[in-house]
């Protein structure tokens, strides 16, 4: 029973975290479009809407338009969501922590996913991070929901490790 309940926290983080994404790429279009850019404390976080053919930062956006649309809308996240997914229904059991961690993983993914199917290939990213001369590149909901999630898998699977419980290896 406790499973079944457990087994609850990947959808739920998936499909929130999946809505979250698209609401939140919906309303950068909406806010920022014909904007250059909008900054809040004095430029550490800047708006500003573009197209990302590529993935996380923009990597693969050099790639041939056939390869680069077979890896990001075809093979990465059809494999993503499949890892994902078999973990959660294989019989070893996942902690809450494991279970939300690719909940963000896999919600993340089909948000970007869905961004690419809804326009041509490309994902919208509108937020960055400064502080002084660093800046991040420019990302969405959806990349920070994966980072979190690997974040978080990182510490759930350091804390399983570290169990008195946990079988040693």
């Amino acid at each position: 029973m406790q499973h079944q309940t457990l087994s609850r926290a990947f959808p739920l983080v998936l499909v929130a975290c999946v809505g979250c994404d698209q609401a939140s790429k919906q309303a950068a279009g909406w806010l920022l479009a014909g904007a250059h850019s909008r900054s809040l404390f004095g430029g550490t976080v800047r708006f500003e809407l573009t197209s990302n053919p590529g993935a996380f930062l923009s990597l693969g956006a050099g790639l041939a338009e056939p390869v680069r649309h077979a890896l990001l809308l075809g093979l990465v996240p059809a494999l993503l969501v499949l890892a994902c997914c078999v973990c959660v229904l294989a019989p070893a059991r996942l902690s809450r922590g494991g279970l939300v961690a690719l909940g963000l993983i896999a919600g993340g993914g089909l948000g970007n996913w869905l961004d690419r199917v809804l326009h041509d290939g490309s994902v919208t990213d509108f937020v960055s991070l400064g502080l002084g001369r660093f800046r991040t590149g420019i990302f969405n909901v959806a990349d920070v929901a994966v980072v979190a999630g690997v974040l978080l898998m990182m510490r759930a699977s350091r804390r399983e490790r570290e169990s008195p419980a946990a079988p040693h290896r």
